[in-house]
């Protein structure tokens, strides 16, 4: 079954509606991001959770200390590392579920992906010059078989929405899929309506 991950929650409402509707896993962004969320909010948040769920928090190139400290006062269970991380800092973080993001461009782009051999999963997102992720496009979805071939779970992300989903999920049938810019009323408010269509969607493919 598809994993279904929502990301840049910044709200009980919405982080306790993709609960309610089945999302495995929350994502949580502490980098640069107009989905940007205060660690104190998220823990708020996460407190205030009813029933299970994955909690991730987005990272970009921050102190392990941060990261670190962070993670334990929110009490995350999973870090998605969406910079130039390396896998000595990655191997450094494993107490918690490391996803490790990468920015698809061309075939070149995978070959990082093999030297991240502890991680929980890697994260494929689209590529480009303005921003570590968010952007809200597709990449080729090819590159995304092959890096299936790597032997990682593979998170599949860039621009999925309710047009694309099924079309994504048959053609790459990765782990999981990460949701965020098309379910939104602005940044980092999620339609609840579209969070649902989305996610029944998904589950109807299983």
């Amino acid at each position: 079954m598809t994993k279904i991950k929502i990301c840049g929650i910044t709200n009980q409402e919405d982080a306790q509606g993709a609960v309610d509707l089945g999302a495995d896993a929350i994502g949580f962004v502490f980098a640069e991001s107009p989905r940007k969320v205060d660690p104190k909010k998220a823990r708020s948040i996460i407190k205030g959770l009813k029933g299970s769920v994955l909690k991730v928090g987005v990272f970009v190139n921050e102190d392990l200390s941060n990261i670190e400290r962070i993670a334990g006062n929110c009490s995350l269970d999973a870090l998605q590392l969406h910079g130039d991380e390396n896998p000595l800092f990655c191997s450094k973080l494993l107490r918690w579920k490391v996803i490790k993001a990468f920015r698809i461009k061309d075939e070149k782009s995978l070959k990082p992906i093999t030297d991240y051999k502890d991680i929980f999963a890697c994260l494929l997102d689209t590529y480009s010059k303005e921003a570590y992720g968010g952007t809200g496009k597709t990449f080729d979805w090819g590159l995304a078989l092959k890096a299936r071939s790597l032997g990682i779970p593979m998170i599949l992300s860039g621009g999925l929405s309710l047009y694309n989903i099924e079309e994504a999920i048959k053609a790459v049938r990765p782990y999981g899929v990460d949701i965020s810019s098309s379910i939104e009323l602005i940044p980092g408010k999620k339609d609840k309506k579209l969070m649902e269509r989305i996610i029944s969607i998904i589950k109807a493919l299983d």
